[in-house]
C-alpha cells in the first residue's frame, strides 16, 4: 500500500513537472514570437516613413494628387454688401502677388467698374499654377460684361461683350380705374415703363386733372430676355394710345439715324414735343394756381407768380423743356431751386427742392424731361410742393393757360419713311392682339 502511494504521488509530481515544462516551453515561444514580430513591425515602418519622406516621392505624389483634380476652377462669386474687389480676391485664396498684379492692373489702365450687393463676378482659375486667375467676367450691366483675360502674348486685357438677348414685343391694355400707375401695375407693366409712357404724353397730358374714370390706354412696348427667357431690360414705346373721355390720342416711336431723330409722333407726323412740358411732375395735385392768393405764411393777399404741385416728399422733378441751368441753390424764400433758360423767350423756376439730381449746376445744360431735383419744403413753406414759374420774355406767367407752339412736322422723304414705320408697327400691334385672343 505504502510503495503504491509514493508511486502514484511520484508519478504526479512527473506530470505537474512535464506540464509546467511544456507551459514554460509555450510562453518562451510566445514571447520569442512577439519580439519577432515587434521587431519587423518596427523595422517594416521604419522603412516605410522613409519611403514617404523621400522628396522624389512626395513630388510625384503631389504631382500625381494635383493631376486626378480639375486643373481649372470656376468660381461664380456673390458680392456681399461693403465688399471691395481686393477683399473678394482674398475670400477666393488668390495669392498676394497675384492679386497684386490684378488690382495694379485695373488701377493703371483706369477701369471703371461698379462692385454692388449680391453681384455675380465668375473668377476662371487655373489649379495647376498656383491658383493663377485666367479670366475675371464683371457684369457692366444687363446687357454687358467686362472680361478680362490674357492675350496670345501672356498679357492682361480688357474687352466688353454684349450679352445675347432676344428681342420680345409685349401689347397690353387697360381701363383707368383710379390711377393710370395703377392701371398698368395690374397688367404687369414694369413701372420704367409707365414712366416712359407718362413722360412720352407730358406734353399733351397731366395726368392728375385730364384722366377721368373709364378712360383707357393701349402700348406696345420692347422687352429683352436672356438665355433662361428672363426679362432683364425694356426698350422703346413703340406704339401708344392714351384714350380720354373717346378721343384717341396715338403716338408712333419713329427712329431714324439719317435725320438723328429718335421720337414720338402723332399719326399725321407731327411731333408731340413742345416748347414746355405741361407739368415738369408725375402725380402730383395742383394745390395753389397762378393768381392772386392769401399767402400761407404771410398771411395777407399776395400774387402767386407760379403753380404749386403738392407731391410726397422726394417726388422726382423733371426739366419742362432743354435749356442751361443759370442757378442751382438757394432762393431765399423759394428755399433749393432751379433756374433753366430755355431760348431766347422762356425761362422756368422749380422751387423748394429737398436736393438736387446729381451733376445739377449752375452752367450744365439739360435735357427735357430729365431729373432736376426732388420734392421737398425747403424755403418758405408749409410742406412738401413744388412751386413752378414759368417766364416769357422776363415776365412771369401762367404756365396753365400757356399756349406752346409745337415740335416739327415730318415732310419730305422723311415723312414717307415714317408712314411705312407706322404701317409696320399697326400691323404688329394687330398681330399681338390676335395672338392674345
Amino acid at each position: 500500500m505504502l510503495e503504491n502511494l509514493i508511486k502514484k504521488t511520484l508519478f504526479q509530481k512527473i506530470r505537474d513537472f512535464q506540464s509546467f515544462i511544456l507551459l514554460l516551453c509555450l510562453v518562451t515561444i510566445t514571447i520569442f514570437i512577439i519580439n519577432l514580430y515587434e521587431k519587423f513591425k518596427t523595422d517594416q515602418i521604419k522603412d516605410f516613413k522613409n519611403i514617404l519622406q523621400n522628396t522624389y516621392l512626395q513630388k510625384t505624389l503631389i504631382s500625381v494628387s494635383k493631376s486626378l483634380e480639375p486643373r481649372f476652377e470656376t468660381i461664380n462669386y456673390v458680392v456681399s454688401s461693403g465688399e471691395s474687389f481686393e477683399k473678394i480676391l482674398d475670400e477666393i485664396e488668390i495669392e498676394s502677388k497675384e492679386k497684386t498684379k490684378f488690382l495694379n492692373y485695373f488701377l493703371n489702365k483706369k477701369l471703371k467698374f461698379k462692385i454692388y450687393e449680391n453681384q455675380k463676378i465668375t473668377f476662371e482659375i487655373d489649379n495647376l499654377k498656383n491658383r493663377k486667375i485666367t479670366k475675371i467676367v464683371i457684369p457692366i450691366n444687363k446687357k454687358k460684361d467686362l472680361i478680362i483675360s490674357y492675350n496670345k502674348s501672356n498679357k492682361l486685357k480688357t474687352v466688353e461683350l454684349s450679352k445675347e438677348l432676344s428681342l420680345n414685343l409685349v401689347y397690353r391694355e387697360n381701363f383707368i380705374k383710379n390711377s393710370l400707375y395703377k392701371s398698368a401695375i395690374d397688367k404687369n407693366i414694369d413701372p420704367n415703363i409707365i414712366v416712359q409712357f407718362a413722360q412720352i404724353y407730358g406734353f399733351q397730358v397731366d395726368f392728375q386733372r385730364d384722366i377721368r374714370k373709364n378712360d383707357s390706354f393701349q402700348i406696345v412696348f420692347e422687352e429683352f430676355k436672356n438665355d433662361n427667357n428672363k426679362t432683364v431690360d425694356y426698350g422703346n414705346i413703340l406704339y401708344a394710345n392714351l384714350i380720354l373721355q373717346g378721343k384717341s390720342l396715338e403716338l408712333y416711336h419713329f427712329n431714324s439715324e439719317k435725320e438723328k431723330i429718335n421720337d414720338h409722333f402723332e399719326a399725321n407726323g407731327q411731333s408731340i414735343k413742345k416748347t414746355l412740358m405741361k407739368t415738369p411732375i408725375n402725380g402730383a395735385r395742383l394745390s395753389s394756381s397762378y393768381g392772386m392768393r392769401k399767402h400761407p405764411i404771410l398771411g395777407y393777399n399776395k400774387m402767386h407768380q407760379g403753380t404749386d404741385f403738392a407731391a410726397p416728399m422726394g417726388t422726382p422733378i423733371m426739366a419742362s423743356g432743354s435749356g442751361k441751368i443759370i442757378k442751382a441753390g438757394w432762393c431765399g424764400g423759394g428755399g433749393n431751386c432751379v433756374k433753366i433758360r430755355h431760348n431766347s423767350t422762356y425761362s422756368t423756376v422749380y422751387a423748394h427742392m429737398s436736393k438736387f439730381a446729381r451733376g445739377i449746376k449752375k452752367g450744365v445744360r439739360v435735357s427735357q424731361g430729365q431729373i432736376i431735383g426732388y420734392v421737398g419744403s425747403t424755403g418758405m413753406s408749409t410742406g412738401p410742393h413744388l412751386h413752378y414759374e414759368v417766364i416769357k420774355n422776363g415776365k412771369k406767367i401762367n404756365s396753365q393757360t400757356l399756349k406752346l407752339p409745337s415740335g416739327k412736322k415730318l415732310k419730305g422723304k422723311t415723312r414717307e419713311d415714317f408712314e411705312l414705320a407706322k404701317i409696320k408697327i399697326d400691323v404688329l400691334k394687330s398681330e399681338l392682339i390676335n395672338s392674345q385672343n
